[in-house]
């Protein structure tokens, strides 16, 4: 079943406990990001405002005693849009109260699929499927992949690293 809309929102802002993201793409291209990253990539200073509905959102979950973090997998060199992540992206993320945790795979995958995927409340599975330029396709409702991304999400996290370590050790 794929989940689009408010369907989508409905789905996200309905979970109960736990939310978690793996996120495993070099770049995501999406239209509403494109002049974010293109003023990040000419060097200009990053909108006070960026983000800010996501924050909000992040906020009310933490707020309501709801958790919510992510793997972010990456390879060095970093991509320019995940170069965008670190400095523009995901410092607010933390912030407003994401866990966010980065696993490196230059050296080794540990197994993790280049496939991004939500969980919540260890059980509900959304697989985001995307085209190889970054485009996502469409979220599909995969329940039945919640036993295989409960152990993936095992292993990226006994392999990643709090973002701030990560950005000390690699700059």
């Amino acid at each position: 079943m794929l989940l689009d809309g408010d369907q989508w929102r409905r789905h996200f802002d309905g979970y109960g406990h736990s939310a978690f993201r793996l996120e495993a793409q070099p770049v995501y291209t999406m239209p509403r990001e494109a002049e974010n990253v293109a003023r990040f990539l000419r060097g200009e200073p990053k909108p006070a405002e960026h983000n800010a509905a996501w924050h909000a959102r992040v906020r009310g979950f933490v707020s309501s005693g709801r958790t919510i973090g992510r793997v972010r997998v990456v390879r060095r060199p970093l991509t320019d849009y995940q170069r965008y992540q670190f400095a523009w992206g995901i410092p607010g993320n933390i912030a407003a109260g994401e866990d966010i945790r980065i696993l490196d795979a230059t050296e080794q995958d540990f197994g993790i699929p280049l496939q991004d995927w939500w969980m919540f409340d260890e059980s509900s599975v959304v697989r985001l499927n995307f085209r190889a330029d970054g485009t996502q396709i469409n979220r599909e409702l995969a329940d039945d992949r919640a036993e295989e991304c409960r152990e993936l999400r095992r292993t990226a996290l006994a392999h990643a690293v709090p973002f701030a370590d990560y950005v000390k050790a690699h700059g």
